[in-house]
């Protein structure tokens, strides 16, 4: 079989479920109320995603003397990166600027209307709502990043590494592929006036692939946990960890439909091919757990669902249901190879798999965000579609995993300099949570 006739079989594949109406948002620069309303909602269940649900994710995956530690990361984050981001985060990645890096005009959210839109970034909805909704982006992306160095990382080392991480890696990141001058317009000049030269709907590249790669740099430099691999304890408390998946799951639907930026028939495909892609990858991670292992685990069937909410990001957008199945599926099996096989082999302490799951299926989701972009689906999309958009696809995660790996190792070199990073074998014995906060999460009463 030629690779023409399995590239011809996938698309058709792909394009057998009906698509989802297209985005019906009025071009018109004029404030609609419903739009407003649901992005605001949206923005909402972006928070959520960070607190409590990765909190409560990451925090049941620990080991019991480290839940509060995490659990303080994600709080810390979602207050410092807030602040960050009104102060000259937005202006940095979305203000005109130039290709790198936005620039100053809109720090302190000066010009950024509370009743008039941006029409680039949502023509129905006010200006300053797609800055909120973009805010929670930057909070929970950097909290994911944190699971790669979970409790061997000192505290102070943590705020001043999402501050800056944030400043030099997300910033300039997600302007290149979201703002109206980032330069990654230059891989596809067709897409000028009419699309994203990297399709990228919520973030599969600028959040996934970014975090992925960051993470593993972070989790190599930091080095392995003590005892690792042989003396590790297994999750204290999967319970808090389903309840986080959970949450997780009911906020992507935020985080991808919201990037609609309207309620309208492009975010109820969002919806759909979020739904359907966690479902499918949630199913095939147990079904191979099942294989290898006699039985599916809890532990894997969450990190099923996690991989398929990530390989949604770029694609809810994009796709047809039927493809977000496909690439759904694509996504659990290789992030579960990764996981399962690949890290042992390897011997990288990555603590919570920020690489295995959001890395590998960050990559899958963009990727098929190419391959299977259809203008049924969106109309943004132009006729470069298919192994052409592909190509497009892959020079982007090139050029964002090179640029995200050297910063973060320069970073975490740099940090190191001024406050210790790595946690002492006597903190790490006794666990992050009272080192650094002389607090414990479990305390007993006689």
């Amino acid at each position: 079989m030629s690779l023409a006739t399995v590239s011809q079989w996938m698309q058709q594949a792909a394009e057998a479920v009906p698509a989802a109406p297209s985005n019906q948002a009025p071009a018109a620069a004029a404030i609609n109320t419903g739009d407003t309303a649901w992005v605001l909602v949206c923005s909402i269940l972006v928070l959520m995603m960070s607190i409590p649900g990765l909190a409560l994710f990451y925090g049941g995956l620990v080991r019991r003397k480290n839940v509060l530690s995490i659990l303080m990361q994600c709080l810390a984050a979602a207050c410092v990166i807030s602040l960050f981001w009104h102060a000259i985060g937005y202006s940095l990645a979305f203000s005109p600027g130039n290709g790198f890096i936005g620039g100053l005009d809109w720090a302190f959210f000066k010009g950024v209307s509370l009743d008039t839109p941006y029409t680039n970034y949502g023509a129905t909805i006010p200006h300053a709502a797609f800055a909120i909704f973009q805010m929670h982006f930057a909070v929970i992306t950097p909290a994911v990043v944190a699971g790669a160095f979970a409790e061997r990382m000192r505290f102070p080392g943590f705020v001043l590494f999402i501050l800056l991480w944030t400043l030099a890696v997300y910033c300039p990141i997600a302007h290149w592929v979201w703002s109206d001058t980032g330069f990654m317009s230059v891989l596809n000049p067709e897409v000028q006036g009419a699309g994203k030269a990297v399709y990228d709907f919520a973030g599969g590249a600028v959040i996934e692939v970014t975090c992925g790669i960051s993470g593993l740099i972070c989790a190599l430099v930091l080095g392995k946990r003590k005892g690792y691999p042989n003396h590790m304890s297994p999750p204290h408390n999967l319970p808090l960890a389903v309840t986080g998946a959970c949450l997780l799951w009911i906020g992507w639907i935020g985080f991808n439909a919201g990037s609609a930026l309207g309620a309208n028939g492009l975010a109820v495909n969002a919806v759909l091919v979020t739904q359907l892609a966690t479902a499918a990858a949630g199913i095939t991670w147990a079904l191979l757990d099942t294989w290898v292992h006699g039985k599916p685990t809890v532990l894997g069937l969450i990190s099923g669902v996690i991989a398929g909410l990530v390989a949604a990001t770029p694609t809810a957008g994009y796709v047809t249901p039927g493809a977000g199945i496909l690439l759904g599926v694509a996504a659990s099996a290789l992030a579960w190879i990764f996981v399962i096989k690949l890290k042992n082999r390897f011997g990288y302490d990555d603590t919570l798999d920020v690489f295995g799951v959001h890395g590998i299926a960050g990559i899958v989701g963009t990727l098929g965000a190419g391959f299977f972009a259809s203008k049924l689906v969106n109309p943004s999309v132009v006729t470069q579609t298919g192994w052409a958009q592909t190509i497009n696809q892959i020079k982007g995660i090139a050029i964002i995993a090179i640029y995200a790996a050297v910063v973060t190792y320069v970073l975490l070199k740099l940090i190191n300099r001024f406050t210790k990073l790595r946690a002492s074998n006597h903190e790490e014995t006794v666990g992050l949570d009272v080192t650094q906060h002389k607090e414990s999460a479990y305390t007993i009463i006689d």
